[in-house]
């Protein structure tokens, strides 16, 4: 029978509702939601560890890449098929994508957690956790980076994102959909992995900040991050990668201190492109000196180059790892 690590790290799948504050908080031990997994014995060998009890606000990039060295230590075990992950559902999708990037392995690696916490009707942690592990030991799982295994639906790290903040299925991929389901505890998939990009890293950049782009914006906001010392910006631009003229001005002189500038969109769906020629379009933005961050979300797009410069300060191998097969 397969081994499978199951990683522990809080959320609300280890959440009970506490009686005097009457909200939930962290409780449950690793061992304490295993025991609501009822007949997974059948299906796999499961190895717990208890890793952290966070909820998913109190995520840091320290953790994850704690994180993700944790892990990679487990997936060289030649006795461990595969790993899964529990997780707080606030910030799961920026740790998925952290560890996408920076594990490589064969061996699946899924996370999991609940949008329901123990005390309430319905409790889905149980259900999500057992469906992960069944993907764990599916040999369609391998090689395709880091999934994220929610209401019986796989999703890829990098696609995924969190669009509801109650729904059972508030996991979804905007842009593709899902790779696959669990049905009857097996892992289908009907859609082939993209290549998967990695960016083999034990270091990362924290001055590394977002702004979302909003009508009428000026420069204040940028003008505050370069006098911080930041080392890079990623801005969730209008549209196709477009931004008020206002903000023109700080992004070139965010550039001429050498802070790398990030553009996605804040749209929920598509990707940016230098398609506009207007003062503040993106063709304007291109020229200055801007990378585009192709489909990613902003938060994503954080992730990705707080990595990046983690292992480079070259703006061009930085642009070739946000553009790599998108501009050349």
């Amino acid at each position: 029978m397969k081994k499978v690590a199951v990683v522990f790290n809080g959320g609300t799948i280890s959440m009970v509702v506490d009686p005097t504050l009457k909200a939930a908080v962290p409780n449950l031990t690793g061992e304490d939601i295993m025991s609501k997994v009822t007949g997974i014995e059948k299906y796999a060998e499961i190895e717990a560890h208890n890793f952290s009890n966070n909820p998913g606000p109190h995520m840091t990039p320290e953790i994850m890449m704690e994180m993700s060295i944790y892990i990679r230590k487990l997936l060289e075990r030649e006795d461990i098929c595969g790993v899964v992950v529990t997780h707080g559902t606030d910030t799961l999708e920026e740790t998925a994508y952290f560890l996408d990037l920076t594990i490589k392995s064969k061996k699946p690696v899924i996370i999991t957690g609940a949008m329901r916490n123990s005390s309430e009707l319905g409790y889905d942690g149980p259900a999500n956790l057992s469906a992960a592990i069944c993907t764990a030991i599916s040999e369609e799982a391998k090689d395709r980076g880091v999934l994220v295994c929610l209401n019986d639906e796989l999703n890829l790290a990098e696609e995924v994102t969190k669009t509801h903040s109650m729904h059972l299925d508030a996991f979804k991929s905007p842009n593709f959909g899902p790779v696959g389901i669990v049905d009857n505890n097996i892992a289908l998939f009907y859609k082939d992995t993209i290549i998967k990009q990695n960016i083999l890293t034990e270091t990362y950049e924290e001055k590394v900040a977002l702004i979302k782009c909003c009508v009428g914006m000026n420069s204040d906001i940028l003008e505050f991050y370069i006098d911080k010392g930041y080392k890079g910006i990623v801005i969730e631009a209008l549209g196709r990668g477009n931004v008020p003229p206002d903000m023109v001005e700080g992004v070139a002189k965010a550039i001429k201190n050498n802070i790398v500038v990030v553009i996605v969109s804040r749209c929920f769906q598509g990707r940016v492109l230098d398609s506009y020629g207007y003062h503040g379009g993106g063709r304007e933005l291109r020229d200055i000196g801007v990378i585009f961050g192709d489909n990613l979300p902003g938060q994503k797009a954080r992730i990705k180059l707080m990595l990046a410069l983690g292992v480079t300060k070259d703006i061009q191998e930085i642009k070739g790892i946000f553009e790599q097969g998108y501009y050349k």
